[in-house]
């Protein structure tokens, strides 16, 4: 029996070329294409197909929110997902949402088509460079957890902590009673200890590292 199979991209181009692999076969029937999660997560109700090659960019509802529907709607759907991004944070969350398998559309056609049915098989098969990211992940998780700002004075710390709310030198040397070369060799300080280039990129690592909302704890 052939292995049925809903086809979803926003790029129609996309779909043309996936559809136009598999109809060289005996061993896969597209049933559906859907342009957007939308559509996607309504052919999964009507459809419940054996296999869902799906994207994860799309104008409406994106892929993970559309997987995470589908899984609920057809669980006995295979997912994979086909994307060109590489964001890792939207690769993790695409895998919790219930994706087996993660490929990327860089894969040459003879190599997808091998992939697709090692996933009809009951594989469950992630990218190479994909699956080393989600293990260095896993084992940032299980190391513990070190005080990014831990190599700063009390000092320097309040100062890159106004310079993150906005703050200019004359700004920060008047709210901290200090001098403005002194606001100056303190953010010179931070960049060469947190090895960062310029003041946006400490802007930036103060707010992802969690600098902001943790000013109790760095004595704020």
């Amino acid at each position: 029996m052939s292995t049925s199979v809903l086809l979803v991209d926003d790029h129609e181009v996309v779909r043309k070329g996936i559809r136009s692999l598999l109809m060289l076969t005996d061993d896969f029937e597209v049933v559906g294409e859907a342009g957007g999660g939308a559509q996607a997560i309504e052919l999964a109700r009507e459809l419940a197909p054996d296999l869902i090659v799906i994207d994860l960019m799309m104008p409406d509802v994106d892929g993970v929110e559309a997987i995470r529907a589908i899984k609920g709607l057809s669980p006995r759907s295979a997912i994979a997902v086909l994307t060109s991004t590489d964001q890792d944070d939207l690769a993790f969350a695409a895998i919790e949402a219930g994706a087996q398998s993660l490929l990327f559309k860089s894969m040459l056609g003879d190599e997808l088509l091998a992939t697709l049915r090692r996933i009809a098989g009951g594989e469950a098969v992630i990218h190479p460079f994909v699956a080393q990211r989600i293990l260095k992940a896993v084992r940032r998780k299980r190391e513990p957890r070190e005080d990014p700002f831990a190599c700063l004075t009390e000092r320097e710390l309040e100062v890159l902590r106004k310079l993150a709310e906005g703050g200019s030198n004359a700004r920060i040397a008047a709210a901290l009673n200090i001098g403005e070369k002194t606001v100056k060799s303190h953010l010179g300080n931070v960049l060469a200890k947190l090895h960062l280039a310029d003041r946006t990129e400490a802007v930036a690592f103060a707010w992802r590292r969690g600098l902001m909302s943790a000013e109790s704890e760095h004595g704020g």
